[in-house]
């Protein structure tokens, strides 16, 4: 099973907001995840940002893939450069 971490869309019509989830890659963009690993909101200024890092940590150290723009939102965070120093001490 590919794990990726990607956003779902939630929120209504015209003022989205999205929830990082760790899903099977093969469920649909609102389908089923195994777990949730923060939130997005793109529309307040400045654009706000929650992500529980432990999990998303455990998550890359077993093999899951983040999206482009999950990988852009966690980079903009620093959790990459984190986990990248985090790799380079062992």
């Amino acid at each position: 099973m590919a794990v990726k971490i990607r956003l779902v869309r939630m929120g209504a019509k015209k003022s989205p907001f999205y929830r990082i989830v760790a899903a099977d890659s093969r469920t649909s963009r609102n389908g089923r995840f195994i777990e949730i690993l923060g939130t997005y909101n793109p529309l307040l200024d400045p654009v706000k940002v929650d992500v529980k890092e432990e999990l998303v940590i455990k998550w890359l150290k077993n093999g899951a893939t983040p999206t482009d723009t999950v990988r852009n939102i966690l980079s903009s965070t620093g959790l990459l450069t984190k986990l990248h120093e985090e790799k380079s001490k062992k």
